[in-house]
This record gives C-alpha cells, sequence and structure tokens, in this order.
C-alpha cells in the first residue's frame, strides 16, 4: 500500500511519516514490505498520484481540499484529513488507524 502524506512544503509530514513507519515496524500485524510512504508537497500530488493507495492530507493544507479532490478523484484515492491535534503530537498510530480505515472502506465500495 503506497501512502502519500501531503503538506504544504513536505518537511514536518516527514516526521510524522516517520513515526507512522515506525507504527507498521513494531506491530505484529502489518508487515513493512506492504507499506510504502512518501511525504510531498501539495504542488507534487499530480506527479504522484497514479499509484497512490491513500492521500494523508496535513491539516494546513486542509483548506486546499477543492485542489485536491480533482486531482484524486478520477483514480478514486481515498483521502484522510489529519487534525491540528493529531498533527501537532505526530501521533502516527492514529493517522495510521485512520489511512487503514479509508482504505478498507474504499475497497468496500469498489
Amino acid at each position: 500500500m503506497k501512502i502519500v502524506l501531503c503538506c504544504a512544503g513536505g518537511f514536518s509530514t516527514t516526521m510524522l511519516m516517520d513515526n507512522m513507519k515506525k507504527i507498521v515496524h513494531d506491530s505484529k500485524k502489518l508487515d513493512e514490505a506492504d507499506f510504502e510512504f512518501k511525504a510531498i508537497p501539495v504542488d507534487l500530488l499530480n506527479a504522484e498520484v497514479e499509484d497512490t493507495d491513500v492521500l494523508v492530507i496535513g491539516p494546513q493544507i486542509a483548506h486546499k481540499i477543492d485542489y485536491i479532490k480533482p486531482i484524486i478523484d478520477p483514480y478514486h484515492i481515498p483521502h484522510v484529513i489529519v487534525d491540528k491535534d493529531t498533527y501537532g503530537k505526530m501521533d502516527g498510530a492514529t493517522v495510521m488507524k485512520m489511512v487503514l480505515i479509508a482504505k478498507k472502506k474504499a475497497d468496500m465500495n469498489k
């Protein structure tokens, strides 16, 4: 599963991505080989969208959802918008749960 984290510049999102990787690494249920993570600025989304399984949107660009949706909707890519509290805590576990739920819902609606 390719998870793309999208924010304004890609810097703080890299820290969240590292925490998400650690959650997967430490998990007894999840296999690291099943996951690929990438943190990008929103401006590069067009280049990454084709093989993305779930898009994680940082709170600092939540207002850009009207820009993002036309890019991801043709590919039927589920997305989650991380709230500022979860993001501020760099809570990788909560974001991974959000990602897995979004992916499962998307798969059920196919």
